[in-house]
């Protein structure tokens, strides 16, 4: 990777069609920042993806660009690591969320633990 923030943003731009920007909290991303990596290279593929500084009002650390190959990856970035209440933008940028997202449940699992809940388990008997 490119030293220069510069070099890094205008080949990042050549590569990637689709660019969001997220603030980047007083203290740092901290751990965050290992989490929201690894979910890049795990959902977007090692070369899927780039980061770059995007820094406002002329201050380099406090925003960060992601790029993406495509919008829909960068739509479920947002959902899971942005906070919902403020999806719209602050300022220019997403907000990273603080807590973790609700793991997801399964439809299947949403279903029969409604039915054992509901003390009504079905068991699939012989044909």
């Amino acid at each position: 990777m490119a030293g220069n923030p510069r070099e890094m943003i205008t080949t990042a731009e050549r590569r990637f069609p689709v660019r969001i920007r997220i603030a980047v909290p007083p203290g740092g991303l901290g751990q965050r920042h290992t989490q929201i990596t690894a979910w890049l290279d795990e959902n977007c593929g090692v070369n899927g993806w780039a980061m770059t500084p995007s820094g406002t009002r002329g201050v380099l650390n406090d925003a960060l660009s992601i790029y993406f190959a495509d919008a829909t990856l960068a739509g479920a970035f947002v959902a899971r690591w942005c906070v919902r209440a403020k999806i719209e933008t602050a300022g220019g940028v997403f907000q990273v969320r603080e807590d973790e997202p609700e793991p997801r449940v399964g439809a299947a699992d949403t279903v029969s633990g409604a039915r054992r809940r509901a003390g009504r388990e079905i068991t699939a008997g012989p044909l």
